[in-house]
């Protein structure tokens, strides 16, 4: 490891912007700092995105900063409309207490909180108890409606028409690393790039009120060579709960990515030495399929643990390779009450494929098959004798294998 984290993730690609670059990199290289990341609880479970995120604390942590998770049991109530379009739905506090679990425990498997060496808070401490009179008073007097109308977060939502809800978020999150900076010490916030007008508010707040120095850094969003984000497919974003997004197609989508992708994901998404990055991704050849099977174990490990990474590549192995164990493939049960009815029926009963006209789109551009035959009849009905030694192999599109299996 250098000596400086901040190399490390300047080398990785990690770091978009920063308020003062030297000073941020001084600082890394001589105290032991306290900085922190914010997640709101707009879903059940952390995304890619996060990960990313996440594989960045984790690097701090280990040359010996402390992270803080901030989960917005407060600004969840909100919504950021940065890179938005639309408003987000307003949430229930059930649903929000309910998503800030979840992502505890998701944090928990990238960053060591035992003995106050990384701390979970929530911003419902907080914000949930501010009076709005001294709130406007305190903190609203700090903020310029003209700097804040022309901030990136608030271009897109301007022409949909910015609620006035949406646009207290800003001096929310700003509020939210003062309050961090005085409870904790936290001198630095880290992001998305997307978020950094909000960063720059939380970082002129605390000089203003406080006199202290903070910092901000955003990191790179994950997205693909073609400027795409990474981590949607063709049923939604890639999630890190294995009830959403199963560890066999994580590791699924990870091997068959793009291969001018494949450098930037090994060097931020798993901790192997850039030498080895180097190495593996420095021919444009046939070689890269080896770096993308790596890749996928590696990120799959590190999301779902190694016995699940293990199975999904056993799986891959015995699709793609001839090899390996097909009883780790993902597997869906039917039963003899099901033979003779219209395939696209069962599939998208046991969840196979979305819905009947998902089903029906792949039939018609020749992405469904089974057992290595291809369907072309909408009607066709699934069979006894489609059922090998108990078990059918149905392919969505090129990349997508899922086990049928006939119960008695």
């Amino acid at each position: 490891m250098p000596l400086n984290v901040w190399d490390e993730l300047k080398e990785r690609g990690y770091i978009a912007q920063c308020t003062n670059e030297e000073e941020v990199r001084k600082l890394l290289a001589e105290e032991k700092i306290t900085f922190y990341i914010g997640f709101d609880p707009t879903a059940d479970s952390l995304h890619v995105g996060h990960f990313l995120a996440l594989m960045a604390m984790a690097r701090l942590q280990r040359a010996g900063h402390r992270p803080i998770c901030l989960v917005g049991g407060g600004t969840g109530t909100v919504g950021d409309p940065s890179g938005r379009t639309d408003m987000r739905r307003v949430m229930t506090d059930d649903e929000i207490e309910a998503n800030c679990e979840r992502f505890k425990a998701q944090m928990a498997r990238f960053l060591d909180f035992s003995d106050g060496k990384a701390l979970m808070v929530n911003n419902g401490e907080w914000l949930r108890k501010l009076n709005h009179i001294e709130f406007l008073r305190d903190v609203g007097a700090c903020f310029s409606v003209n700097r804040m109308l022309a901030a990136e977060c608030y271009k897109n939502r301007m022409e949909q028409g910015l609620t006035f809800l949406e646009f207290n978020y800003m001096t929310m999150q700003a509020y939210d690393f003062m309050e961090l900076n005085r409870r904790y010490g936290c001198v630095l916030q880290m992001g998305g790039d997307d978020q950094w007008s909000n960063i720059i508010a939380g970082v002129e707040l605390i000089r203003r009120r406080e006199g202290n120095a903070a910092y901000g850094l955003t990191l790179s969003l994950l997205t693909k060579s073609d400027g795409k984000k990474m981590g949607k497919t063709a049923s939604g974003a890639l999630w890190l709960d294995a009830e959403k997004t199963s560890p066999y197609d994580f590791y699924q989508y990870w091997r068959n990515i793009d291969d001018g992708d494949v450098e930037k994901c090994l060097s931020q998404l798993t901790f192997l030495p850039m030498d080895e990055v180097r190495r593996l991704t420095e021919h444009r050849d046939e070689r890269m399929n080896d770096a993308k099977k790596i890749l996928a174990y590696e990120v799959t490990r590190l999301v779902h643990g190694e016995a699940e990474a293990e199975k999904a590549k056993k799986a891959a192995e015995a699709l793609f390779g001839g090899t390996g164990d097909a009883d780790a493939m993902p597997t869906s049960e039917v039963t003899a009450s099901d033979l003779g009815s219209r395939l696209l029926d069962v599939l998208a009963q046991k969840g196979v494929v979305a819905s009947k006209g998902e089903g029906k789109r792949l039939v018609q551009q020749n992405g469904l098959t089974l057992n290595d035959e291809r369907v072309t009849d909408i009607e066709r009905k699934l069979t006894e004798e489609d059922f090998k030694d108990g078990s059918a192999i149905v392919r969505k599109g090129k990349k997508t294998y899922v086990r049928l299996t006939l119960v008695q």
